[in-house]
């Protein structure tokens, strides 16, 4: 091997360094920041990359709405369809309300577009959005996280979102009475004595759904994440030996196998997404 060689080997960096650089945002501060919630810090790369899948998918829907034909539909225009009507088909089985189903119906729809062109950000080959942006900025150690929901203040914020609909549809059918009513007297009944434990229940059942439904969604793409990264670590192992070309074939295979599995995740995960947002908003529709 060159000098040249034994240099780059030398400042290669190490799994666990590779790792961590790929895990790190880049931030409003700055600085290296792991994945966690801290609401002084905005993570610019997952708020990028959630508006840019947003306006994607909105300027997707649009061209489709726009070309839509009632004789023999598109490919795209039958997927678009095929989506629609399985949104429609689970919302009216959960939000029995019409008046209520003309927001949530298209709400959801929105929800599981997003999402799922969020998860397959995944599917970039791990390096070269990074590579790029280290190329602009001219800085070797440049953070970028492209997936914006293995993050989970993006998740949560989601999940969120999903809370504030649910309050204001719990407000808007019960009435804000009505519902101060029920946030005192469910689930164990209308005694003074049990108002203190029911409005305990009431918020510990909130507070455990909005950190579910983020932390589900996140927990599944950070993994499916870090599996990328330990495959692309095979590949890097190629060094002109038996171990690496073995080790590099492995990385091929893996990858493809873990890529069409990641399909089912990515679709999966946006659709469980979805339906509990239904299920969340429908139980606000609902008197204990």
């Amino acid at each position: 091997m060159s000098t040249a060689g034994h240099e780059a080997a030398a400042n290669a960096p190490t799994a666990g360094e590779y790792i961590v650089h790929h895990l790190t945002h880049f931030n409003s501060t700055g600085h290296a920041q792991k994945n966690i919630v801290d609401f002084s810090v905005i993570n610019l790369d997952t708020l990028f990359f959630s508006v840019l899948m947003g306006v994607i998918g909105l300027f997707v829907m649009w061209r489709v709405a726009k070309s839509v034909t009632s004789g023999v539909p598109g490919r795209m225009q039958a997927a678009v369809e095929i989506v629609l009507e399985m949104v429609n088909d689970q919302a009216k089985g959960i939000i029995h309300n019409a008046e209520s189903r003309k927001f949530v119906a298209p709400l959801a729809l929105t929800v599981f577009i997003w999402i799922f062109l969020m998860n397959s950000m995944d599917f970039l080959p791990l390096d070269v959005l990074p590579n790029l942006w280290q190329a602009i900025t001219g800085d070797h150690h440049a953070y970028l996280r492209v997936v914006p929901t293995a993050d989970l203040n993006g998740t949560l914020g989601m999940s969120m979102g999903v809370l504030f609909v649910c309050l204001y549809y719990n407000i808007k059918i019960k009435g804000f009475g009505g519902w101060m009513h029920e946030l005192f007297t469910a689930p164990f009944g209308s005694h003074p004595l049990l108002y203190p434990i029911n409005f305990l229940m009431q918020v510990i059942e909130f507070v455990a759904k909005t950190v579910s439904h983020g932390m589900r969604l996140f927990g599944n793409m950070y993994a499916g994440e870090l599996v990328f990264m330990l495959i692309a670590l095979m590949g890097a192992a190629w060094a002109g030996t038996a171990t690496g070309a073995f080790l590099w074939a492995g990385h091929v295979i893996a990858g493809s196998i873990w890529a069409i599995f990641h399909i089912l995740i990515v679709a999966l995960q946006a659709f469980i997404f979805m339906m509990l947002t239904l299920v969340y908003i429908g139980q606000a529709h609902e008197a204990h």
